[in-house]
């Protein structure tokens, strides 16, 4: 599960960012262990009210889009709330950082979406509701967060990846159904590790994420992975030793990643190691829950 018990202090998430701003710690470097706590919990108060957004309009990753539009002030405080001061964003301790972009991420593509919801483009391209039809929605449209003005092209690419932590890619909810679910909570620095640790479990059972087809010898992967190749290969990747030694490193560290959890049969056809990798195609249809999945 997702949930956890909602904050009993909803003045405090309408204030956070104000908070962060004025309160002392702008000043305090990051070296105090008291005001890495202090932080901390400052930070976790800024992301309650997406946390409030995505646990009334998502469910199972989808987004109950019209709901949102309606109400959509609440989404457009959080998000202008996330230009914290520079110096109270470096205070904070790298699993805050990490909370913190991938909630910034996923605020600015349900901003993107209830823009111009409901979308019917005409590109051949992409699904006529995708957020691949609103023009520069990933290139070139600029967010502000943590006093920098980033595209989610750059948060994605540039930002999250300098964290080398590879499953935060798989935390972008990129209004897509072949995105990572997208949680009906927002990451918090003291939770995250644990978030990524389920994200990584939820993962072979995934339709969009991983396909193992016994009878065809195949196990077919999310593109994700092949997107952020040296980032899986680096933190999964041991070397061309053992059974899979004549493997790719990306197959290589992508196997390591999903082992510890498939089912035992699935482990019997690493096993063998008579299979063929392959990724199949990103599905870019909408993850809107209000209009039912497209077909």
């Amino acid at each position: 599960m997702d949930r956890h018990p909602p904050s009993s202090l909803p003045l405090s998430c309408v204030c956070a960012a104000l908070i962060l701003t004025c309160h002392p710690l702008a000043s305090v470097r990051a070296d105090s262990p008291g005001a890495r706590s202090q932080a901390s919990a400052l930070a976790d108060t800024l992301h309650r009210p997406l946390d409030q957004i995505l646990d009334t309009n998502v469910r199972d990753g989808f987004v109950y889009y019209r709901a949102l539009k309606s109400e959509r002030g609440r989404l457009d405080r959080y998000a202008g709330s996330l230009n914290v001061a520079p110096g109270v964003y470096d205070a904070w301790p790298r699993e805050e950082k990490m909370a913190f972009w991938v909630n910034a991420y996923n605020a600015f593509v349900l901003q993107t979406v209830v823009d111009r919801y409901p979308m019917r483009g005409a590109s051949p391209r992409y699904p006529a509701g995708s957020i691949r039809q609103i023009p520069g929605a990933f290139e070139t449209t600029r967010h502000r967060a943590a006093g920098r003005s980033v595209t989610l092209d750059e948060i994605e690419k540039t930002i999250v990846s300098e964290f080398k932590e590879p499953r935060l890619q798989l935390a972008l909810g990129r209004g897509a159904v072949g995105s990572g679910r997208l949680r009906s909570e927002a990451y918090t620095g003291s939770r995250i590790m644990e978030q990524l640790a389920s994200i990584q479990k939820e993962f072979v059972s995934e339709q969009t994420m991983l396909k193992v087809d016994r009878s065809a010898g195949e196990v077919s992967l999310t593109p994700i992975l092949s997107w952020h190749e040296g980032a899986f290969v680096a933190a999964y990747d041991k070397g061309a030793t053992g059974p899979f030694a004549q493997r790719s490193p990306i197959e290589r560290a992508a196997l390591v990643f999903i082992a510890p959890n498939l089912l035992p049969l699935e482990r019997d056809l690493l096993e063998k190691n008579q299979f063929k990798v392959t990724y199949h195609a990103f599905d870019w249809r909408l993850n809107d829950l209000t209009g039912g999945r497209e077909p």
